[in-house]
């Protein structure tokens, strides 16, 4: 039995996310009363799975946020530049175009997820298409629309072709009644933004596929996430990234959160490797389907006085945006990973030291020749 699409749209709006082209983003009725166990031989070759010996075929969406681009970079290395494609609703830059194979990809467009799937006979979906808690948080809707509209097309596509499907979570996954200092992997979670009740979702939701209808779901809670070679994206951790830029460009920064607010961290290095690790894990080693790693835990004053023994010059000040700040006093304030250690090895690379080091090096050298130029 195939999935069977409703053929009039009962709702359809054009919705525009901040610093994207406008694009319509379709809502439609669809039926979904029987197993998705039941729809895998619908396509002649979809549901061919891959041995140990051969490479995935990769999609990632969402792919031109802070972590598409570089996960790409570190799969194609992996499993060769034509086995990973990247998507999104955007137009790419020509570094990006270039570097492998782009398509347009609207996860809200049922069928054209279904189709790229089908075509390019995909075995590896990694979903990055969110928007994130700041953002989310001025723009209920789109973000309803896009976190969770947008992952039921994600999940009902990775059932129907037998996809392994790698949703990130988030320290956002958790609420002012959660343990904070440390969070475990299970405890009361109970969120207060739009962000952090869709990711809870998601996380709920790919276990339930998972042990309803065998979806292989693979998830992990990211901290904050720092990389130099992205801008900051409207997030609450977005501080840790804009004082490295701020502090080169201008020698001065102004954080948005008090100077001891301390939340997990985790260089994008280490981020990217994590996400690798648990998809190559085989699925007995895996205890959970949803892990939380971490690296190291830093408040903003710590992270200033670190780029400070670099840069001695570098003047800090604090006017606190109420809003980020409500949000992270309500996130983990270091999180407790021992699980995702244990079951499939995970070793973080990366402290606080290393981390301001590698930003500053590649900022810097950054910098100097865009200076050149």
């Amino acid at each position: 039995m195939s999935f069977i699409r409703a053929a009039s749209k009962v709702a359809q709006q054009v919705l525009l996310a901040p610093g994207c082209s406008c694009e319509p983003l379709y809502v439609s009725a669809r039926c979904i009363s029987f197993s998705p166990r039941q729809v895998t031989s619908d396509a002649s070759f979809h549901s061919v799975s891959f041995s140990e010996t051969d490479h995935p075929k990769v999609l990632i969406t969402g792919g031109l946020g802070q972590l598409g681009v570089g996960l790409a970079k570190l799969l194609r290395k992996q499993f060769g530049n034509n086995n990973v494609i990247l998507s999104d609703i955007r137009k790419p830059p020509n570094d990006v175009f270039h570097s492998g194979p782009f398509i347009y990809s609207d996860i809200l467009d049922y069928k054209n997820l279904r189709e790229i799937v089908v075509n390019n006979r995909i075995t590896w979906l990694v979903h990055y298409s969110a928007l994130l808690s700041a953002v989310g948080e001025a723009n209920v809707t789109l973000a309803r629309d896009v976190n969770i509209t947008g992952l039921h097309n994600i999940l009902d596509i990775a059932v129907e072709h037998g996809l392994r499907l790698f949703v990130p979570s988030t320290i956002g996954a958790f609420g002012p009644t959660s343990p904070r200092n440390p969070t475990p992997d299970l405890c009361i979670q109970r969120p207060r933004t739009i962000y952090g009740v869709s990711k809870v979702h998601a996380e709920l939701m790919g276990e339930y596929y998972h042990h309803r209808y065998g979806l292989d779901f693979r998830c992990l809670r990211y901290p904050g996430i720092i990389s130099a070679d992205s801008q900051p994206g409207g997030g609450t951790t977005d501080y840790a990234v804009q004082i490295f830029h701020d502090a080169i460009k201008t020698g001065k920064f102004v954080c948005n959160l008090k100077p001891d607010t301390r939340l997990p961290m985790m260089f994008i290095d280490d981020c990217l490797r994590a996400t690798l690790e648990v998809m190559e894990a085989p699925a007995e080693m895996l205890s959970m389907r949803t892990y939380n790693i971490n690296a190291m835990s830093f408040t903003p004053e710590e992270l200033a006085q670190e780029v400070q023994k670099q840069l001695p010059d570098l003047e800090v000040s604090y006017e606190i945006d109420p809003v980020r700040q409500a949000i992270a006093d309500s996130w983990p304030m270091n999180f407790e990973d021992s699980n995702a250690r244990k079951d499939w090895g995970w070793k973080h690379e990366y402290d606080l030291a290393e981390l301001v080091q590698m930003m500053l090096n590649f900022i810097g050298s950054d910098s100097r020749v865009a200076h050149v130029n």
